[in-house]
């Protein structure tokens, strides 16, 4: 169900522009108080002034949507019940929020890296690493996706070292968790309308694990972010720019003062397709992030308690939870040994 505003602050996110850095000193001194408010004040902001050019954005877009017009015994070849580090399609209903079904059908892609098995003593979470899965009636997918992967981990990694800046810690504090190790992920998703039943759950109400998302959306809408009213408000399109939120092990990192905000998606009415392309801006597996050292931090509120979903200080055990609970298929198939008896 769509809430209306209730107030005029509601209407839409801060728009943060990251050119801005390029402009000299009082720009960039603008640009940081800015994007210090919607880091702190909001977790959510929309990004223009990135560079990524609308040539970029057609190529990646244009493949998504000849993959999803694939037939779907093309689509179903690269099912991730078949990878045991998640990779592949998901169809419409199989991936779970909040323990409910998420109405979409989606390909999950990460760097491309050998399958790793972990040996004894190794933690499970390396089984994350690994091939992708492509089809062979589409190369350019490949082409365009591992680009955007490229493309968007440079951009995050800029608006990282602004956002650092902004409230007064090291711009390169945490480089040396990302670097040719980092753990990217990429989404291309389809919304195919509402569900039969009635159910409007495109994707339930949750909080991203790693640092920065990146979220391409097309026009239709649907986004809804929480917001301090406690009630859940749209995210209008906004042309060229990425929906950018900020995730868990930032507010862990930060211990609360930069904030993870809840968000969801509303499906569609009727038959009506929507696509979006989220990016995840991961660190390696096997990071260990460190509490920021930042001016600010004797005003950090704590981080947000929930007992049903632990934080851990190497980030993969993170993605490890939530790709298990997300994947119920995949894992009882391959993971059985890592989920928690009922």
């Amino acid at each position: 169900m769509t809430h209306t505003a209730t107030t005029p602050s509601y209407d839409l996110l801060p728009i943060i522009d990251l050119s801005a850095a390029d402009r000299g000193p009082q720009a960039r001194a603008l640009l940081h108080s800015q994007l210090h408010s919607a880091a702190h004040d909001v977790g959510f902001f929309q990004l223009v002034g990135h560079g990524v050019s609308q040539a970029e954005t057609e190529r990646l877009v244009q493949a998504m949507h000849a993959f999803f017009r694939l037939p779907e015994a093309d689509r179903l070849a690269l099912d991730n019940v078949n990878s045991p580090h998640f990779r592949g399609y998901t169809r419409t209903g199989d991936e779970r929020t909040g323990g409910s079904r998420d109405w979409r059908d989606q390909l999950d892609i990460g760097a491309e890296r050998p399958a790793r098995t972990p040996g004894p003593g190794e933690p499970a979470y390396w089984w994350l690493e690994g091939p992708n899965q492509w089809p062979a009636a589409l190369p350019e997918l490949r082409t365009a996706a591992l680009a955007w992967i490229d493309r968007l981990s440079a951009v995050a990694q800029r608006l990282l070292h602004e956002l650092l800046t902004a409230i007064g810690a090291p711009a390169d504090f945490y480089d040396q968790i990302f670097g040719a190790h980092a753990h990217p992920h990429l989404k291309l998703v389809r919304y195919p309308g509402s569900a039969g039943d009635g159910a409007d759950q495109g994707v339930g109400a949750h909080k991203d694990y790693g640092f920065l998302t990146l979220l391409l959306q097309d026009r239709v809408g649907g986004l809804q972010v929480e917001r301090e009213d406690g009630r859940f408000h749209d995210v209008p399109p906004l042309e060229g720019a990425f929906v950018v939120n900020l995730g868990e092990l930032l507010e862990v990192a930060t211990n609360g003062y930069l904030v993870a905000t809840s968000h969801r998606v509303v499906s569609p009415p009727g038959a009506t397709e929507r696509f979006s392309v989220p990016f995840f801006y991961n660190p390696r597996l096997d990071a260990k992030v460190e509490p920021l050292q930042f001016p600010h931090a004797t005003t950090a509120p704590g981080v947000t308690d929930d007992p049903a979903n632990p934080l851990f200080a190497e980030y993969g055990y993170n993605e490890l939870k939530g790709k298990l609970r997300a994947h119920p298929l995949v894992a009882e198939r391959h993971h059985g040994n890592l989920l928690t008896p009922a």
